[in-house]
């Protein structure tokens, strides 16, 4: 079946789909470290909650300091780096996105 502008829309049905599962499901693991994520996009941006679900799901600690009230953009990105970093160092591969 062709692909049409309909599916790669950014407003298409099936990536509201799987972005409402992957939001609860992120949920459901940040319950315990009293965190919750409403909007993707900008709640995982400073890179906070995103490093809080790897520490959940992995069990483990972050292998470098990141910053814990990241006030301007670069201290942002550092964070998503040290994230991204943490991923790379356990072998975790990303595929598709």
């Amino acid at each position: 079946m062709p692909v049409t502008e309909k599916d790669l829309a950014e407003d298409a049905p099936w990536k509201k789909i799987q972005q409402n599962t992957f939001t609860r499901w992120s949920n459901e693991h940040l319950k315990c470290v009293n965190k919750r994520i409403v909007d993707l996009q900008t709640d995982l941006g400073d890179g906070l909650r995103l490093i809080a679900l790897l520490e959940v799901l992995s069990h483990k600690k972050m292998y470098r300091k990141y910053h814990p009230r990241p006030n301007f953009g670069q201290m942002k990105l550092e964070n998503v780096s040290v994230a991204l970093e943490f991923l790379d160092k356990e072998n975790i591969k990303l595929v598709s996105i």
